[in-house]
């Protein structure tokens, strides 16, 4: 089977495929005619691709997340390459594929990120912070086992969020001991809280969000995170007006840095200063990685990468 990644223009191929997106749009023709816009996806990367002339049998047999055969042919469309599916089936038992096989995951096993996270909460030295946390990750435990960390900008796979958090705590481990006037104990605390909200603020399917819940669009991971310490303040007896609580709250809140990102504060305490950046490294560091790995080794340029200023990156020959 030819991966997503290894096609090239005026490829003709034969495969099988992960419908990531699939929505009904019509032609400018006149009459106007059904299409499908289509994304396809592998564990190699994903694709655009368009399917012509679909008929009503075609509206009612093929959806997003299914998995599908297809034959087609690569061609290049406002200089990126597009797919024009020639014949299109789902696939039945006999094509032996599981729609796991078609799916990108990170490089760590769900459950290792989960304990590794575990580990590092159960570190956390001050028993009110501890607290706090705790009841914050059994909201969404079970989701942290598959959920992505965004829906395209970075981490946008299986277990992503975990892995991004995971990282996130090596990064701080390293800059708590190099700067030991950081309370270490609120840095691994708004590691861990910073995203925690993301399950609940989009729906996803094997690590490929569809859309945004309802709070998502209304309120917000940011917020939502910050209403959850109020939360597990309120279920433990703890002071709201303490400086744990002010101040957990004010890293979540502030980790975006600026009002235009998503923040509605900015970093004020010396641990918001380093969450915001130990994020931002970790969060552009693996929007460059992935964009490298999924760029076929041919290609000296990988795509635009909308979070770093919509620049490309240069492959050097070293």
């Amino acid at each position: 089977m030819t991966l997503i990644k290894q096609l090239q223009p005026q490829d003709e191929f034969v495969g099988y495929y992960l419908l990531k997106e699939l929505e009904v749009k019509q032609t400018n023709a006149t009459p106007a005619k059904d299409y499908f816009d289509i994304v396809l996806c592998d564990s190699s990367g994903q694709i655009s691709a368009k399917y012509w002339d679909a008929s009503s049998t075609d509206k009612e047999t093929f959806f997003p997340m299914g998995l599908v055969k297809v034959q087609g042919l690569v061609q290049t469309y406002r200089e990126k390459l597009q797919v024009k599916i020639t014949r299109l089936r789902k696939t039945g038992p006999e094509d032996e594929v599981s729609v796991k096989d078609f799916i990108r995951s990170a490089p760590v096993s769900p459950i290792d990120l989960v304990n590794t996270i575990k580990v590092a909460m159960e570190s956390i030295v001050d028993p009110t912070i501890k607290k706090l946390v705790s009841f914050c990750v059994e909201k969404v435990e079970d989701k942290l086992m598959h959920y992505p960390a965004a829906k395209t900008h970075h981490h946008a796979y299986f277990a992503g969020l975990a892995y991004h958090i995971v990282r996130m705590l090596e990064l701080g481990e390293f800059i708590s001991k190099q700067r030991p006037f950081l309370n270490e104990d609120l840095i691994k605390a708004g590691i861990i809280l910073h995203d925690i909200a993301k399950p609940e603020e989009m729906i996803a399917q094997l690590g490929i969000v569809s859309d945004y819940s309802v709070q998502g669009k209304l309120l917000g991971h940011i917020s939502m995170a910050s209403n959850w310490i109020t939360e597990a303040a309120l279920h433990h007896g703890i002071d709201l007006t303490s400086d744990i609580v002010i101040g957990l709250q004010h890293i979540v809140l502030a980790h975006h840095n600026l009002a235009e990102w998503g923040s509605p504060v900015q970093p004020q305490i010396a641990e918001a200063v380093a969450l915001h950046y130990i994020d931002s490294l970790d969060a552009k560091l693996q929007m460059v990685e992935d964009s490298l790995e999924l760029t076929p080794e041919s290609e000296p340029w990988t795509p635009m990468i909308r979070g770093l200023e919509n620049k490309a990156m240069y492959r050097l020959k070293i």
